[in-house]
């Protein structure tokens, strides 16, 4: 049998995704957004946004938490041309088990019925969650200032019609003592009971005793010790987890093919919980971190940061490419932060982006002004430490597989 300090750990680190999402349906609730309903977003993310880490300047995002145990529910999804729409479909451990729109379902929209793992309903429009809580995010991308008004009547067809429920709960935050942590845990598994593929670790992490109704009364002064350690011991680990992989090339880290459907990588779905909760598959984009310094992978914002895209080596995607920079919160999130140009993200549909006589395409990075002949492809970065990240929409075979690699940043 595992001992309790290494239970303690498995059993934080599995169950993290669930308790984060709990958080997300709560504070939702607190702005007066219903379960069930869909929540429109109607201006781009800035630095006053910090409900969800690592968030996009590139699309509008309506958000929806669903509760299934009532009975199936009817989303109806507009038409968005050539548009780029995405609606994820995440279940109360993360994993996307369906993603609608551009990529899958085409630009014509249409109407589908999601049902719970319990519900005997067939059809060709029907999708099945292996959890009756249900995350639904949609990304309606906009093409610049000029093209907001549009991307806001796509994002008005997007609906959703279904039996009315409470939002259940309230539940723990991740930074609670064990004893409300686990006992929110245990009652969100109870709720959305893992698959069976999961047997091997919920026997690791039986001796905490969730399956059968967590009773912190239980455990002596010795097994608090221990079950403190393995919780203390699993924060430090996800902190330092992310979005990329484990190693870094040619300075940036590239996302595991397990992200946004994790199978039994339950450390890497609980650092993307913590780091990019609701990131989407590699094949609907693709998250690059440029490699930083120190304990925590940073950049240094006082100094200036070139990135160089040969003219013969165009990033290759279906849809568009964006990078950003984020602060650094002291429990591992990332949110953008204020600047003069109230530029988040910089990409292949800035206005006024400038290429070189040869075709080559230079970003500058840093929080000083690079100077007039480079304002237009400046992103400006926080007077101190940061993250960069890259985000690649639809992107083509050989990004995929690892074919074409991004050149560094490096320094001006």
């Amino acid at each position: 049998m595992t001992d309790l300090r290494t239970a303690a750990r498995l059993a934080y680190v599995f169950t993290l995704p669930l308790m984060e999402v709990a958080s997300t349906r709560q504070r939702g609730q607190a702005l007066g957004h219903v379960m069930g309903v869909f929540s429109h977003v109607r201006r781009l993310a800035n630095h006053r946004h910090r409900a969800v880490t690592t968030p996009n300047n590139d699309t509008l995002y309506s958000t929806a938490q669903i509760d299934l145990s009532a009975g199936p529910v009817s989303i109806t999804l507009p038409p968005a041309g050539e548009r780029y729409l995405s609606l994820a479909l995440m279940d109360a451990y993360t994993n996307n088990f369906a993603i609608l729109g551009t990529r899958t379902t085409g630009p014509d929209g249409g109407t589908f019925r999601l049902v719970g793992p319990g519900e005997a309903v067939e059809g060709w429009n029907v999708i099945r969650a292996p959890t009756n809580h249900v995350w639904a995010l949609s990304r309606i991308l906009v093409d610049g200032p000029h093209d907001l008004e549009a991307a806001r009547e796509v994002q008005a067809g997007l609906s959703m019609q279904g039996p009315a429920t409470e939002t259940p709960g309230p539940y723990a935050l991740r930074s609670a003592d064990w004893r409300e942590y686990f006992d929110s845990a245990a009652a969100l598994m109870t709720a959305n009971p893992p698959p069976v593929t999961d047997l091997a670790i919920l026997r690791a992490i039986a001796p905490m005793g969730l399956a059968e109704g967590f009773d912190p009364r239980r455990f002596s002064e010795a097994d608090i010790a221990e079950i403190e350690a393995g919780v203390a011991e699993a924060r430090s680990a996800v902190r330092k987890g992310g979005l990329g992989g484990a190693s870094y090339v040619a300075g940036w880290s590239y996302p595991s093919s397990r992200l946004g459907d994790f199978d039994q990588d339950y450390a890497y779905r609980a650092a993307v919980a913590l780091s990019g909760l609701a990131a989407l598959p590699p094949a609907e984009a693709m998250y690059m971190r440029a490699e930083g310094h120190g304990a925590r992978d940073l950049l240094d914002g006082t100094k200036a940061w070139r990135l160089h895209f040969p003219a013969d080596q165009p990033l290759p995607v279906n849809s568009f490419w964006s990078l950003s920079l984020y602060e650094a919160t002291d429990d591992g999130q990332y949110f953008f932060t204020d600047n003069p140009l109230e530029r988040y993200a910089i990409g292949d549909r800035t206005p006024g982006l400038k290429t070189n006589a040869d075709g080559s395409l230079d970003i500058w990075i840093g929080h000083a002004d690079p100077g007039p002949e480079r304002a237009s492809n400046w992103l400006p970065a926080p007077a101190g430490p940061f993250a960069a990240f890259l985000r690649a929409y639809l992107p083509k075979p050989e990004l995929l597989d690892g074919h074409y690699r991004l050149p560094p940043i490096t320094e001006a």
